[in-house]
């Protein structure tokens, strides 16, 4: 299979071939199709937009040749963590989770709107609606009971299991603590 070609501008990267886009999109849901919020069909003749975790992840796996600027400069695995890094904090606690979740077969998107840092799914969006909600935490983080209470409240209102991911990265695996909420 050939590299797809994708571009680099800011903190995205586009995939302009709108047939290679879809691929990406319609068999493992990476990125997002520019102006369609929530696909529910897999064919789009629009760019694909990945944000940096999903392209470095791409880029990894020998998927994707990242290129800049007019010249097409190629942009290296080196130059998109260092990029990846300014944009996220602990970004390398957060990658090695998503990169487990990929890893493991499991669809990984941001989080952002259920105030975690990765919803996960089995079959993907459209498909399901998202059943885990990651937060990645270092080992030495302080979480307090009240963190947990709200966060548990959270994923029960929107029907999810919230997980807290522990990467250890010296050792290049991931403890998962998953909650399970029942009444009394």
């Amino acid at each position: 299979m050939a590299k797809i070609k994708v571009e680099l501008i800011e903190n995205f990267l586009v995939v302009w071939n709108p047939a290679e886009g879809t691929q990406l999109y319609k068999t493992e849901y990476f990125g997002k199709p520019l102006g369609i919020p929530k696909p529910k069909i897999p064919e789009f003749n629009v760019p694909l937009i990945l944000d940096l975790m999903e392209g470095l992840y791409l880029a990894e796996k020998g998927r994707i040749t990242v290129y800049e600027g007019s010249e097409k400069r190629k942009v290296g695995l080196k130059e998109l963590k260092q990029r990846a890094r300014q944009l996220y904090d602990e970004f390398d606690e957060k990658y090695a989770v998503y990169s487990d979740l990929r890893n493991s077969g499991l669809i990984v998107t941001p989080g952002i709107k259920f105030g975690c840092d990765f919803a996960v799914y089995k079959y993907g969006p459209g498909v399901e609606h998202a059943p885990y909600m990651v937060s990645v935490k270092k080992a030495d983080a302080v979480i307090s009971a009240t963190e947990i209470v709200k966060a548990g409240r959270l994923a029960t209102t929107v029907r999810k299991r919230f997980i807290i991911a522990v990467p250890d990265l010296e050792a290049e695996k991931t403890s998962y603590l998953i909650f399970k909420w029942f009444k009394a």
